[in-house]
């Protein structure tokens, strides 16, 4: 009787177990995910994506769309169903101090997009996915969750993933991982990073926002810890920038205490703060900056924050990501659109293209978290609000000054750019 339950027990097991065969498979519906395979999906490449969750409205993610993107949607032919979507512009990021705020990036003189688009990451992920749903070869399996790659000898050859129908097992002559900061993939592939560093994570919630408030997005300087406010036009999504590691402490007290801290830092938040009735309407991002030594083995790439895990400043993950996810198209899609195989220093040549703009923006971030985050950070928090330097707010009267950080992150390093526009 046991020997006959083991037989159908191991029936069942096999017949749960879905084979598939494609191309190229891209594991993670992220920005970088899903506009690579929208991009090789327009060029005749067979894509499957495949993503753990099952949609994409997850809060508090990336939401920043820069001029470095809006140029790639241009090109791609979705600019203006972009534009339909709901979202709040912003040309200038201002700081408040207590002696009144200070603007510290110009975005108006940009071309051809004076602006940040803040957008619910859903919306820019559905956009895509819908768009490149079109294409016959491509497609998206949701609820797919990879937990390790298939190889053969020292190649991958694909990867294995649980699914509600059973275990799914995926062939494919190239494997992209897109899976984030925590990438399952660059654990299994041994690759090794290099910690470069965070002196802060970042508590994320919501608020209220009235009308009398400010039509901006800013920050609220302050001693022991600072917010960031973005204006997501009936809310405020609210970022409280504290030292690494005390997160937990600060949950361990009750939530009238967190409330309190955040009317004291911004006084304009003091009538909506009961909206955080609990620890569970605040979100905690564990900051992070690291670069992998190498992106790929053979047969996988990574890319976006599995390759390279970037601080939330200037808010450039989502961009560097989908740079990194035209670049790999732009090399890697002549190849795949044959039958030839993807050779390792294809996916070396991929690297080679964006380390160094990946490695320009980190160094830009480790400055500013060096040179203004850990000094705000270690300060006592004495309760009241910071003065502007006065050297800051000398050089930031000059409209040219303003506009540097505004190119940085909002254009980048070695901006990419689709080889076959829309």
């Amino acid at each position: 009787m046991t020997i006959v339950i083991y037989a159908l027990t191991l029936s069942f097991m096999v017949e749960a177990t879905q084979h598939l065969k494609t191309r190229c498979c891209i594991v993670g519906g992220g920005p970088a995910g899903i506009m690579l395979g929208l991009l090789l999906a327009r060029t005749g490449v067979q894509t499957l994506v495949l993503e753990k969750h099952r949609d994409f409205l997850r809060d508090f993610r990336g939401d920043t769309v820069h001029p470095s993107t809006l140029e790639i949607l241009n090109e791609v032919g979705l600019k203006q169903r972009f534009d339909q979507l709901p979202q709040h512009r912003v040309q200038k990021l201002q700081a408040l101090f207590a002696d009144g705020p200070l603007v510290f990036g110009d975005f108006s003189t940009l071309k051809p997009y004076p602006y940040l688009a803040l957008v619910p990451q859903w919306d820019l992920l559905d956009l895509l996915s819908q768009e490149a749903r079109r294409y016959p070869n491509f497609s998206l399996l949701m609820q797919a969750e990879v937990t390790t790659l298939v190889r053969s000898g020292d190649a991958v050859t694909g990867v294995r993933a649980t699914t509600p129908d059973g275990e799914l097992v995926v062939q494919a002559d190239l494997v992209v991982a897109c899976d984030g900061r925590h990438s399952t993939l660059r654990a299994a592939a041994g690759l090794q990073s290099n910690n470069l560093g965070a002196p802060m994570d970042v508590m994320w919630f919501r608020l209220p926002r009235a009308d009398t408030d400010p039509d901006d997005t800013f920050g609220v300087a302050g001693r022991g810890g600072f917010l960031v406010l973005l204006n997501r036009n009936d809310y405020w999504q609210v970022a409280c920038v504290i030292p690494k590691g005390q997160a937990e402490e600060w949950r361990r007290k009750p939530i009238e205490q967190f409330r309190n801290n955040i009317a004291r830092r911004c006084a304009m938040l003091t009538p909506h703060v009961d909206a955080i009735q609990s620890w569970d309407d605040v979100k905690l991002l564990e900051v992070r900056v690291d670069r992998l030594r190498r992106w790929h083995r053979p047969g996988l790439l990574l890319i976006g924050d599995a390759a390279h895990a970037m601080s939330p400043i200037g808010g450039v993950g989502i961009n560097l990501a989908i740079q990194d996810a035209v670049a790999a198209a732009n090399i890697l899609g002549p190849v795949l659109q044959g039958q030839s195989p993807v050779e390792e220093h294809m996916l070396a040549a991929v690297q080679k293209r964006r380390m160094l703009p990946t490695r320009l923006m980190q160094r830009v971030q480790l400055i500013m978290q060096r040179r203004l985050i850990e000094p705000a950070l270690a300060a006592k928090d004495d309760g009241q609000a910071a003065r502007a330097p006065a050297i800051a707010r000398f050089l930031t009267k000059s409209r040219l000054i303003r506009t540097i950080p505004a190119r940085i992150f909002g254009l980048g390093f070695r901006r990419e750019h689709v080889r076959r526009p829309h």
